[in-house]
């Protein structure tokens, strides 16, 4: 009976063990930045794009910040000025804050086009920068021609604010659960381009201009504080894993900032249409307001 005991207590401590290290070294390495970057030059159009991210089939995301059980909805915000883009890719944490998880640099001179991903600091730590090309060359890859690159810089663009927030959402969109971090690590293979990790910032206009709007959750930060230091302290005692709770009353933020004057385009007026309510996210209005009162966003200016 000893030995039945001895067996049972050593197969829960390594069950309790490959728990707590089953876990990402930082948040961010639940959304695969080359893997977002192959997703982008895919995509057809930068709604396309948001469309594309917040889809299960494509196996890219598998955040869940504010641990209610679901991946996160990410929005994609242009913040423009001049000939560059900064796509940002944002998590409403709740229904007062949002936290920026990256943002695409892009920047056009002529027929020459740069476009890198940078993770924001609270997800992947200080200079995060992926760019497509080679770790054999310096060359710098032209994506001139990517299609959603031709598609921000055409005549036809207009500015692309995502008019959803937390717990409400297009009406195609289907939230699913995150899976472990042992699963999730095999899942963007098949999205790998030719991308590396450099220490240089192509664009420092794109990088300047998007700080000025950057956002950041008070609530995340602190709680993500905590959950790191517990996660520390539990492998090496995973005896004592215990479950981190998140903070029941986060601090008010602003709501994104948009240009002024900015106008309501065709494309934001097509998300008229009873939205989706996720699971966790906040009781909709029942379709009440329509589809033009849905994001509570507007336009900004026309880019080149």
């Amino acid at each position: 009976m000893k030995k039945i005991i001895l067996i049972i207590n050593v197969l829960f401590l390594s069950l309790l063990s490959f728990a707590a290290d089953d876990q990402p070294e930082k948040a961010g390495d639940n959304l695969d930045l080359d893997a977002v970057l192959n997703l982008f030059e895919k995509s057809e159009s930068v709604e396309d794009f948001e469309n594309q991210l917040n889809s299960e089939k494509n196996d890219v995301n598998n955040l869940d910040l504010n641990e209610d059980g679901f991946v996160d909805y990410i929005r994609v915000i242009d913040y423009s000025d001049g000939n560059t883009h900064s796509l940002t890719l944002q998590v409403p944490y709740s229904d007062e804050e949002a936290q920026d998880v990256a943002v695409i640099h892009i920047e056009e001179e002529g027929k020459e086009t740069s476009v890198q991903i940078v993770g924001d600091e609270e997800l992947y730590g200080t200079d995060y920068i992926i760019e497509p090309g080679d770790d054999k060359s310096d060359a710098v890859v032209n994506a001139y021609n990517w299609k959603p690159v031709r598609h921000i810089y055409g005549p036809k663009y207009t500015i692309w604010v995502s008019p959803w927030r937390f717990g409400r959402y297009p009406a195609h969109y289907k939230p699913w659960k995150p899976v472990t971090w042992s699963v999730y690590r095999t899942h963007p293979r098949h999205h790998r381009v030719h991308s590396r990790r450099v220490t240089v910032y192509r664009s420092h206009h794109a990088r300047n201009h998007y700080h000025k709007y950057r956002k950041h959750s008070n609530t995340y930060h602190t709680h993500h504080k905590n959950a790191k230091q517990n996660h520390a302290k539990n492998k090496h005692n995973p005896s004592k894993n215990k479950k981190i709770t998140k903070s029941a009353n986060p601090s008010p933020a602003k709501p994104s900032p948009t240009s002024p004057g900015a106008k309501k385009s065709n494309t934001q007026r097509q998300f008229s249409g009873k939205p989706t309510k996720r699971p966790g996210g906040r009781k909709s209005d029942g379709g009440k307001s329509g589809g033009k009162k849905s994001g509570g966003k507007k336009r900004g200016k026309k880019g080149r």
